[in-house]
């Protein structure tokens, strides 16, 4: 003989799935009312899971070409040496360890220390391993030096376009641009333009406003900070 059914039979996963747009709880027949508060932190869970995907399969750094060569000044190495050791150091353990304290917190779906926490990790995790494959391939080039009279990575260069205006540049890594210093990445259009050439060289640099042409009037190796 069959066994009689259950006079109280478990609600079917259908009847669980919570309505789409509603605060409510899914289980409705129980009476286990559900906030707006728990619905929207899951909610915000479900978007950050999504975006964790997403990012781990990318790290969202620019990547050299296959063989390319990753120049660097002796003040660029140390600067990304110095971000890797503070994130391995200090931030990364320090970030782990609120992570552990948010995690014994309750229910880490709607927990929103250890999900920020967690995104933050995983950013600092791409950082890492992006900083640690530069440096492994990295050519450090001291531009402090002497008897060079050509354009060459390193060197601060004086330019004069064809209305006049003067412009100083040092050609720098691709990790140490910073326009408002006039650091210039040696791949970039105008340091391509420029190589090789001396003062007094007319070199001519292709813009989105057609070619322009720059008068070389200055050209030093230092030591740039």
């Amino acid at each position: 003989m069959r066994d009689p059914p259950h006079p109280n039979p478990a609600p079917s996963l259908a009847a669980l799935a919570l309505p789409r747009g509603e605060g409510v709880s899914p289980f409705t027949n129980y009476q286990l009312p559900i906030t707006n508060h728990q619905f929207l932190m899951r909610k915000l869970a479900d978007i950050e899971r999504e975006r964790a995907l997403r990012d781990d399969d990318r790290d969202g750094q620019p990547a050299l070409s296959p063989g390319a060569k990753n120049y660097i000044t002796p003040a660029g190495y140390a600067r990304l040496k110095h971000e890797l050791q503070q994130l391995l150091d200090q931030e990364r353990p320090e970030l782990v360890k609120v992570i552990a304290w948010a995690a014994s917190n309750g229910d880490r779906s709607e927990n929103a220390d250890y999900i920020y926490g967690k995104r933050r990790l995983r950013e600092i995790d791409r950082r890492i391993r992006f900083l640690t494959q530069r440096l492994e391939i990295a050519e450090v080039i001291d531009p402090s030096r002497t008897g060079v009279e050509q354009v060459f990575f390193g060197a601060t260069v004086t330019y004069r376009d064809s209305k006049g205006v003067e412009r100083t540049i040092s050609i720098v890594g691709q990790d140490e641009v910073d326009p408002a210093r006039g650091r210039v990445s040696w791949i970039s259009p105008v340091a391509r333009a420029l190589n090789k050439a001396r003062v007094g060289s007319v070199v001519s640099l292709k813009t989105p406003a057609g070619t322009e042409e720059l008068e070389v009037t200055e050209i030093h190796y230092v030591q740039l900070g």
